[in-house]
């Protein structure tokens, strides 16, 4: 059973910096493309960022490149979404999932975590 679990969230004034991590179990992250989502209240989920399995590309959404960056620790299991720069619009709750391979950009995702609330304070 593949299980998800986020951490790291919490509250953090604007220009700050957050690290989120995804601890997986039952799937090896560096065989499987994991991406982080994020939804705001009100709003529809959305993509965040992606970290391809193997070579660990990563690619990001426009409204986040430069200030946030994926990361994997293959020897835990775990992938990081490193945060900084925070603007209030940051504030959401953030998943992450894990995919199929090989279905980049189309990755197909069929694994969510429960999610972290992150809050960026002005």
């Amino acid at each position: 059973q593949v299980q998800l679990v986020e951490s790291g969230g919490g509250l953090v004034q604007a220009g700050g910096s957050l690290r989120l991590a995804c601890a997986a179990s039952g799937r090896t992250v560096s065989t499987y493309p994991m991406g982080w989502f994020r939804q705001a209240p009100g709003k529809e989920r959305k993509w965040v960022g992606t970290i391809s399995e193997s070579a660990g590309r990563t690619y990001y959404a426009d409204a986040v490149k430069g200030r946030f960056t994926i990361s994997r620790d293959n020897a835990k299991n775990m992938v990081y979404l490193h945060m900084n720069s925070l603007k209030p619009e940051d504030t959401a709750v953030y998943f992450c999932a894990s995919g199929s391979p090989g279905t980049w950009p189309l990755v197909e995702y069929d694994y969510w975590g429960q999610g972290t609330q992150v809050t960026v304070s002005s």
